[in-house]
């Protein structure tokens, strides 16, 4: 049986609510009904609704109010929000959106109206949930369907390819950035340089994934370097385009923020790992990362990766790392031959990786 959408409908008077909850009940929705602010925010967490229809002006919590709370709220941020309102004034519509809400319809509104506005925001917003594919198609596929909205029908439209030797910096820490680089195809590698001039690797980066866009956002300047490991294939980003996927759309900015929270998780857990492991420790973490990031999914594949840029990922000088894989080679975790590494006993490895 098809599930029903469900409409948490706010309203503290209690003829509108009833009414209205009546309309959508017959048009085929569920309705869970809150008499105030405070209250619709409580059922919101509780069991997650489709959508939101908030009056404005209430007590104890007013509409504002409450798209605030469930903006900054993970698990309800990209639920539908749709004010309603007696007022119709200009400063109430352009607070209401540019806090975050979807729609506004002015009361008293027709029965079409309510369930039109309702239908398109749903269909809008199952269209960015179920997501994209990973890599160069997924990301054109979701900008194709960003540029079909009005606000950001003016996204730029051809991309060209532009390859990148290996060992090629695709930008270098303080640069300013006018656009970044998507990386379609290679291995890229990010890194920051101490203050004793070794690199400490802030990123290992294959297809699908957007190069300095944190810098970008931040203060217009690379945060740090990144090099090709490989031959690679790019498409650079404008900084317009990814500031218009950023703001100028709720549903469009929230799955594109998805898109790219796990390589903030990923740079999150490897701080971690440098901060609180041995040696041995990091290693076996750095292999495990590099075999997880580049072998793709063909067990027993090596990776071709220097012992240069293998110290810089763990954060040890090469000899040390050149030690530890030398002992780690005679028990029997991994092969290595020349530049090629290939994790050899995974479950062993992962127990030094976790111990």
């Amino acid at each position: 049986m098809e599930r029903l959408n469900t409409i948490l409908l706010i309203e503290d008077d209690a003829d509108m609510r009833d009414n209205t909850a009546e309309i959508l009940e017959i048009a085929g929705y569920g309705v869970v009904k809150a008499e105030n602010g405070r209250r619709g925010v409580e059922l919101a967490r509780k069991s997650t609704p489709d959508l939101v229809l908030c009056d404005i002006m209430m007590p104890e919590l007013d509409g504002y109010g409450v798209l605030h709370l469930l903006g900054r709220d993970p698990a309800t941020a990209d639920v539908p929000f749709i004010f309603f309102s007696a007022k119709a004034e200009r400063g109430d519509v352009r607070r209401g959106m540019e806090l975050g809400a979807d729609d506004y319809l002015t009361k008293p509104f027709e029965e079409s109206e309510l369930l039109n506005a309702i239908e398109s925001r749903l269909k809008r917003s199952e269209l960015f949930r179920k997501g994209f594919d990973t890599g160069y198609e997924g990301f054109n596929s979701f900008l194709d369907q960003a540029r079909g909205i009005d606000a950001l029908k003016d996204l730029s439209v051809d991309r060209k390819v532009r390859k990148v030797a290996a060992k090629e910096a695709l930008f270098h820490e303080g640069d300013e950035l006018r656009s970044v680089p998507y990386l379609v195809k290679g291995k890229v590698r990010t890194f920051k340089i101490n203050n004793d001039g070794k690199e400490f690797v802030t990123g290992l980066h294959t297809a699908g994934d957007l190069l300095g866009y944190m810098g970008l956002l931040e203060n217009g300047e690379a945060q740090d370097t990144a090099v090709a490991m490989e031959p690679c294939e790019v498409v650079m980003i404008p900084q317009e385009d990814l500031l218009k996927l950023m703001y100028r759309d709720r549903d469009v900015s929230i799955r594109f923020i998805k898109m790219l929270a796990h390589d903030v998780k990923e740079k999150e857990q490897h701080l971690l790992q440098l901060a609180y492991a041995s040696v041995r420790q990091r290693v076996a973490q750095a292999l495990l990362r590099v075999h997880d990031r580049y072998a793709g999914d063909g067990a027993g594949l090596g990776v071709k990766i220097s012992r240069e840029e293998l110290a810089s990922i763990v954060g040890t000088a090469t000899e040390s790392l050149i030690r530890c894989l030398t002992e780690m080679k005679d028990e029997g975790l991994i092969a290595s031959e020349a530049r090629d590494i290939r994790i050899v006993d995974r479950s062993r490895l992962e127990r030094v990786a976790n111990n």
